[in-house]
């Protein structure tokens, strides 16, 4: 289960960098009358298209870094695999002029997945290798490169023989997929957020906007995907995108107001300044993590209802024939981006603001009726994170206090602190809203302390695994841990030396 987090984690790497390839490619379909706007214009859908053409290249090297903790080694050898392996395909190609689709390899960014993923294991494999004292030069990181690239090219020749059959099975399910109409786009919607727990939502995510469904390009270059097809040009692209509009800019904002109405009144005022900026989060930019886990792990009844009217608006925009694309999430950036490009994407604000309306009235009561323990109904237990800090220190655990007015390595020194220390940590990352953390000893991480920094939820996973939802810190926090851990090994080999 940690390895194939390892990898939903890594595939948020690449599209990272959609954002960017959508708001320039979006720009360069604009129609101006000026020669310089033209122009202008050209040149930036000429460097949005170059992200989605080389989209199996992003996702190879992301892989290949989030996989290794982010070797340079491994990423060059990833783009000099996928290039190898993009080459043996093409050999395999037969091209006829009555039905391409059939006659050319089509792995779209799998091929870059498979390449990452094998890239990894042989960096992790071959980092160390020692070849005889006259090829010394080659030995250690410096080998990772030439053995991919052999490697490449055999696993290229192999699929090229038996891919096509299998490229048939993937096209015949994404055609039963569509066929389903609006009962597949239940299903998906409901298991993405059933997924959000264990952060396997970005695996389905992945064959679904970049797998299924195939689209000639009028240059003749097919693309592979819902998302990828949407940028394309395909009419009918969109499906497994539009039900997240009405969910993420009004229904989990009417969550969170609904929390607020809930919360105690002496607690009202501090769960209205979070749960208002998280709703103008979700609203603006499709980032939902921070309401979600503020009534996941504490109403589990709450998030199967979520996780069910997602499906269910992802059902109603596919019968009302909507047609909305993202490069990144589905806020209101997004939609405004994407505009001119959708179909009926007027419909998504009356039916948003009856989501709002269900969303809040559905949280509302059941919160009440059921008596659910949401933000702010808890009652408050003064000094808890003073109480936790002098827990920790009975615990003599290695870390000091750092007196750096920087709030954010304050944090990530507290949160070293409710986590035990440098010394507890095996590996830590992160993706957009998780700090991901390996650890020694699971067992001795303070919840309160860490919810008392703001995160919104502590999820454990397995025996050794712990996701900390600290929202867009979560990055800036695992690289501050990371440089604290980095001065502490210094220091320790310091004092190892007899140095001050």
């Amino acid at each position: 289960m940690s390895y194939i987090q390892r990898i939903g984690r890594s595939l948020m790497i690449p599209i990272a960098v959609m954002p960017a390839a959508a708001i320039l490619f979006r720009f360069g379909k604009i129609e101006f009358d000026h020669p310089f706007l033209i122009k202008l214009a050209a040149i930036c859908e000429a460097a949005g298209g170059a992200i989605f053409d080389h989209l199996p290249l992003l996702f190879a090297i992301g892989i290949a870094i989030g996989l290794t903790q982010g070797q340079g080694v491994a990423a060059l050898s990833a783009a000099i695999g996928y290039m190898v392996f993009q080459e043996v395909m093409r050999t395999f190609e037969v091209v006829q002029t009555n039905d391409l689709a059939d006659t050319n390899v089509q792995m779209g960014v799998l091929g870059g997945l498979i390449t990452g993923g094998i890239t990894a294991y042989l960096y992790n494999r071959f980092k160390d290798f020692q070849l005889p004292q006259a090829l010394g030069f080659f030995s250690g990181r410096r080998f990772v490169p030439i053995i991919t690239s052999l490697t490449m090219t055999v696993l290229g020749g192999t699929l090229g023989f038996i891919w096509m059959p299998i490229q048939d099975t993937i096209q015949v399910f994404g055609l039963w997929l569509e066929s389903t109409g609006g009962i597949g786009t239940f299903l998906y919607g409901t298991i993405n957020r059933l997924l959000i727990p264990t952060g396997l939502h970005h695996i389905i995510n992945h064959i679904l906007w970049f797998q299924i469904g195939e689209y000639a390009e009028p240059g003749g270059n097919f693309v592979q995907g819902d998302l990828t097809r949407f940028y394309a040009g395909d009419p009918t692209a969109g499906t497994y995108m539009t039900g997240f509009f009405p969910v993420m800019m009004f229904g989990l904002p009417g969550a969170a107001f609904a929390m607020i109405k809930c919360a105690r009144p002496e607690n009202r005022k501090v769960i209205m300044s979070i749960m208002l900026s998280s709703a103008f989060t979700s609203f603006l930019t499709g980032v939902t993590e921070q309401i979600e886990f503020a009534f996941m792990l504490l109403a589990p009844f709450l998030f199967v209802v979520h996780a069910l009217l997602t499906g269910l608006s992802m059902t109603i925009m596919y019968m009302l024939e909507v047609k909305m694309g993202f490069g990144f999430s589905a806020g209101f950036i997004d939609l405004a981006i994407n505009w001119n490009d959708a179909s009926n994407p007027w419909l998504i604000f009356p039916v948003g603001l009856a989501y709002f309306v269900i969303y809040y009235f559905t949280f509302y009561f059941s919160i009440r009726y059921f008596n659910l323990a949401t933000p702010g109904r808890i009652p408050d237990i003064p000094d808890r994170a003073a109480q936790v800090s002098t827990s920790m220190n009975s615990r003599t655990m290695p870390i000091s206090r750092n007196t750096s007015p920087k709030l954010m390595i304050q944090k990530a020194v507290d949160v070293l602190e409710f986590i035990g220390g440098t010394e507890n940590i095996v590996e830590v990352d992160a993706c957009i809203t998780r700090l991901r953390l390996t650890l020694n000893d699971a067992g001795i991480v303070h919840e309160h302390g860490l919810k008392e920094l703001g995160a919104a939820g502590i999820i454990r996973i397995g025996k050794d695994s712990v996701h900390v939802v600290f929202g867009t810190d979560s990055e800036l926090i695992k690289e501050e841990i990371q440089r604290l851990i980095s001065q502490n090994a210094i220091e320790a080999r310091g004092l190892g030396d007899g140095r001050n």
